[in-house]
């Protein structure tokens, strides 16, 4: 566990990229991670930007942990976390594991809108309020690295869905995927 704990316990950009193409799983339902987005203490987009409080503490806790967030009061939001007040959040699975349950959550079999998504991430793994600061290899969450993606098959771009320090380039994913969640 050690070895898994320092290799989340880096900034988030840097893990950002080199979750793609790992293996997400809760409580049996999941698939292949192919977008994710950094997000760090000195950015203001970042839940950490003004330190610590009850509803980001997970974020300064144990790296390999989940924080989970509700946006827009409605969607539950899965990030991993690194290196203290740094976070990856989730965009995007291929859904590999666990298809009819999260067709059953998500009122579509389309495998393509089962994931594309943070908030259809959480729909789709069931995750709850609870789940959050929840450590991976833990309570029915596992995080499985991939093989490393080659470079030419990295997209880098702007994040989407927030209004501060969107033009930096933190969003990532695989070229190709038919489950990004949105295009380049």
């Amino acid at each position: 566990m050690d070895g898994q704990i320092a290799y989340f316990a880096r900034e988030a950009p840097a893990v950002a990229v080199d979750l793609l193409g790992a293996h997400l799983q809760v409580r049996g339902v999941g698939g292949r991670i192919v977008e994710t987005e950094a997000y760090t203490p000195e950015d203001p987009a970042s839940h950490s930007f003004r330190g610590p409080s009850p509803r980001n503490a997970a974020m300064f806790g144990p790296p390999g942990c989940a924080y989970i967030y509700l946006s827009y009061g409605i969607h539950l939001c899965l990030n991993v976390v690194c290196a203290p007040g740094h976070a990856v959040l989730i965009r995007a699975l291929e859904p590999t594991e666990g298809l009819a349950d999260m067709a059953a959550r998500r009122g579509t079999e389309a495998p393509r809108l089962l994931c594309s998504g943070p908030g259809r991430i959480g729909q789709a793994l069931g995750l709850t309020l609870a789940d959050d600061g929840t450590a991976f290899g833990t309570r029915g969450f596992a995080l499985q690295r991939g093989a490393p993606v080659a470079a030419g098959e990295i997209l880098s771009g702007p994040r989407i869905g927030i209004s501060r320090a969107a033009e930096l380039p933190w969003r990532f994913g695989l070229r190709g995927s038919p489950c990004l969640s949105r295009r380049f």
